[in-house]
């Protein structure tokens, strides 16, 4: 059986969190889809195009491991790309009850999707990409925390501070 998961989000942009939640899934699968979901109601700092190259770039040393976007329901996309799975990372209790609503509401709308957690390793557990935006701004350095190519995306979108 070929065990295929979903790991959705904005990734706006991805951090190293993402990246080491993407890592320890393919533990488990066979194959992770980074599916950038494109809410229309997000203002996002970078366009699809270019968290897509990111995601490439930070994410080339897995084989196993496919970038696309959607915008649509998470299941009906599952189907579409024969995913069994929908993986989420979760980095504090905070997270937990509005990751537990969307995952039942995935399985009202399928049972056959299955969500599978997992915790954030420690290290990551309070970065964010809102956060890595809004230290970056003011001039924080953010390189320990994202992908390299993400560190050099965001300063030229900021500019010298």
């Amino acid at each position: 059986m070929h065990r295929t998961a979903i790991y959705p989000g904005s990734f706006d942009p991805v951090t190293k969190g993402h990246v080491n939640i993407i890592e320890r899934g393919l533990k488990i699968f066979d194959k992770i889809i980074v599916t950038i979901l494109c809410n229309p109601s997000k203002k996002s700092f970078f366009s699809v195009e270019e968290r897509t190259e990111m995601l490439q770039v930070s994410l080339k040393k897995f084989s196993n491991v496919e970038i696309d976007s959607y915008n649509g329901l998470l299941v009906d996309y599952a189907v579409k790309r024969e995913a069994n799975a929908i993986l989420r990372g979760m980095r504090a209790v905070s997270d937990f009850e509005y990751e537990f609503q969307l995952a039942l509401m995935n399985r009202k709308l399928n049972r056959e999707i299955q969500t599978v957690f997992l915790m954030t390793s420690l290290r990551w557990i309070f970065t964010s990409s809102s956060i890595i935006k809004e230290a970056a701004k003011f001039g924080g350095d953010i390189s320990d925390m994202v992908p390299s190519v993400v560190s050099q995306k965001i300063k030229e979108k900021f500019g010298p501070v």
